[in-house]
């Protein structure tokens, strides 16, 4: 059986097939175009660009996006690709489509791709957190993702950042309207902007060539994320963390981080370990694709 997703980012869309063993056999992308009638079509044309790359026909289609449906209205919420809020956007793909969509956070997405075959393979409770453009999460419990009742589970980076520094209050504006949240503090961006540099990969070059600034910019970071992550761990106690997006490609996070969250948890030990995804930017479509289950 082969499957096919579409991972809904804010710079880019893709879409892709996997097999039955999770590799691909089709993998596409276009930019996304920021306008809700044009991203409908992009999405049209990417699914036929995968079927003819399969050469297999794309039944159902599993399709992650930032934001969530709210179970009262049916509608796109909490989207940082704003022009989805309030649509339909699932529905109004069947019709494109003429197939069955089903439609998840990208951060569900991410979850449940690394829990299926890779960094929280084998573990019962995953928490998966996207650090990129944006900041989100997911959680995977035994191979299923939670969306909760009001289905918004894991919607962690518009929380504020716990236990705030006087220097750190009220905290940045927020797209959503708030002060503070941790997308603001955590995303890609947020960590470039602190450190005074154009992005995360300026910064860290800045660091390696001994920057004592852009370093001390670093350190915050992780006590920020540390701060955070030891939130989720109060809450859930998951078996392992993982990390996609952006900041997950700086791997000293992996050396930090388990010392950064063990001060803040209201534990004895913390054993939990910090991962980074496996399939890296590919969780996100290849989580959408396993939307789907073999036997549907």
């Amino acid at each position: 059986m082969i499957r096919f997703g579409i991972d809904f980012g804010g710079t880019k869309i893709e879409a892709a097939a996997i097999d039955e063993s999770g590799a691909f056999v089709a993998r596409v992308r276009k930019p996304n175009p920021g306008e809700y009638k044009a991203a409908l079509e992009v999405v049209a044309e990417l699914v036929a660009d995968a079927e003819a790359m399969a050469g297999a026909s794309c039944a159902r289609l599993g399709l992650g996006i930032p934001g969530s449906i709210s179970p009262r209205s049916g509608l796109i919420r909490n989207a940082n690709s704003v022009y989805l809020n309030g649509q339909r956007f699932g529905e109004d793909l069947e019709q494109r489509l003429a197939r069955p969509v089903r439609l998840t956070n990208d951060a569900n997405c991410l979850a449940l791709s690394e829990a299926a075959d890779g960094a929280g393979a084998g573990e019962g409770v995953v928490f998966a957190a996207i650090l990129g453009t944006g900041c989100g999460g997911g959680v995977v419990v035994d191979g299923k993702i939670i969306d909760g009742r009001n289905g918004f589970a894991g919607e962690w980076g518009h929380s504020p950042l716990p236990w705030p520094k006087p220097e750190e209050y009220p905290g940045p504006d927020c797209w959503c309207g708030r002060k503070g949240c941790l997308e603001t503090w955590i995303a890609g961006p947020s960590f470039a902007r602190d450190a005074g540099f154009p992005n995360g990969q300026a910064t860290m070059e800045a660091i390696a060539a001994g920057d004592a600034s852009a370093a001390a910019a670093l350190d915050r970071y992780v006590d920020r994320l540390g701060r955070a992550l030891a939130v989720v761990c109060d809450l859930i106690d998951p078996d392992v963390i993982v990390l996609g997006g952006g900041m997950s490609n700086v791997d000293v996070l992996y050396d930090r981080l388990q010392g950064a969250i063990a001060p803040n948890v209201f534990s004895d030990v913390f054993e939990t370990p910090v991962r980074k995804a496996i399939h890296g930017d590919s969780s996100g479509v290849r989580g959408a694709a396993w939307l789907w289950p073999q036997e549907a």
